[in-house]
């Protein structure tokens, strides 16, 4: 994620190097994500959004702020999508 943008993540691990998460970023243009979470707003998410498929890594000293938790539908959807991305 190389833009200074503030954009919502989330969090689906720990890097090896201390400080370092593995991030799988959100969108609200729904048709580009790989698929909606159905909880947005259980998330603590303002609009709509969608899981882009796509991982990255960032520093934790960029998370700005923590606003909600997936409902457990959407955390089962995005291990899904998980295994199927990475192939496991």
């Amino acid at each position: 994620m190389s833009s200074r943008k503030v954009r919502p993540a989330i969090v689906i691990g720990f890097g090896a190097y201390p400080g370092d998460l593995f991030l799988v970023p959100l969108t609200s243009q729904l048709a580009s994500a790989d698929f909606a979470l159905a909880g947005w707003q259980t998330a603590g998410l303002n609009v709509p959004s969608g899981v882009k498929a796509q991982i990255t890594t960032v520093e934790s000293s960029l998370v700005l702020k923590i606003v909600g938790h997936l409902a457990n539908a959407d955390r089962i959807a995005l291990d899904v999508h998980l295994r199927r991305w990475l192939r496991l």
